[in-house]
């Protein structure tokens, strides 16, 4: 199998914007947040398109202090957004994300890349900056749903521990449904890509295995930790 991946035309792109368009079409006329859905569309495209060009750089680089910044932007950038669903962001909030993120991403992310698949160099950024990437987004998100969760269930005058088991199940369900549906429903992201460049299913299956339990163990470590942080609120 040595398919060459297909080019993809300025055209194609574009057309791939449509089913993005109508969706946020349907979210101006039912006035759901179309500002924030084509706002956060525009930066995905503009932040893509900077990171191809960066990457090309990072790919190339033989230095380990500059993976390491890189993986530090990733950190904090996530742990801010995380917190975006609160509303009202404190730097307690913030310090809550960055710890429970970094809890379960980097020790996950080290894990992985040492021992798992063993790189050489230890810091190779082909492997540690994608993977990264995919583990800190994956906690990222169990953290957000988390502390949203938790906020609306305290709101609510519900007992601490009568919350965090609500916020950590909520936080896990994106997760589980997609270890339930991965191979039956969905060929995930990396699975594919690695397909379309050639690589045996077999091979690909086998990473995706590892790209799955990793996400799953990111997520519960991450949400898990941030619930049992003190909260001040």
């Amino acid at each position: 199998m040595n398919a060459a991946v297909p080019a993809i035309s300025l055209p194609g792109l574009v057309l791939a914007f449509l089913p993005a368009v109508i969706v946020i079409g349907i979210m101006l006329r039912w006035r759901a947040g179309a500002g924030t859905a084509a706002y956060a569309t525009l930066r995905m495209l503009v932040q893509l398109l900077l990171i191809g060009y960066v990457l090309i750089f990072i790919f190339e680089t033989d230095s380990w202090l500059v993976i390491g910044a890189v993986l530090v932007v990733m950190l904090t950038a996530s742990s801010w957004i995380a917190i975006r669903t609160l509303g009202r962001r404190t730097l307690h909030d913030y310090l809550r994300a960055l710890v429970a993120i970094a809890a379960g991403g980097v020790s996950t992310l080290g894990l992985v890349t040492q021992v798992v698949i063993a790189i050489e160099p230890w810091f190779s950024p082909r492997y540690v900056v994608p993977l990264a990437g995919m583990i800190f987004a994956g906690s990222m998100n169990a953290v957000s749903l988390a502390a949203e969760r938790f906020r609306a269930e305290r709101s609510r005058g519900e007992e601490p521990a009568a919350c965090r088991h609500a916020a950590f199940q909520a936080a896990l369900i994106p997760m589980i449904n997609s270890l339930f549906a991965v191979g039956l429903v969905s060929l995930p992201g990396m699975m594919t890509g690695q397909i379309l460049s050639g690589i045996s299913p077999i091979i690909a299956a086998q990473y995706q295995i590892v790209v799955m339990t990793m996400l799953f163990g990111a997520t519960g470590i991450s949400a898990a930790t941030y619930l049992a942080l003190p909260d001040r609120d």
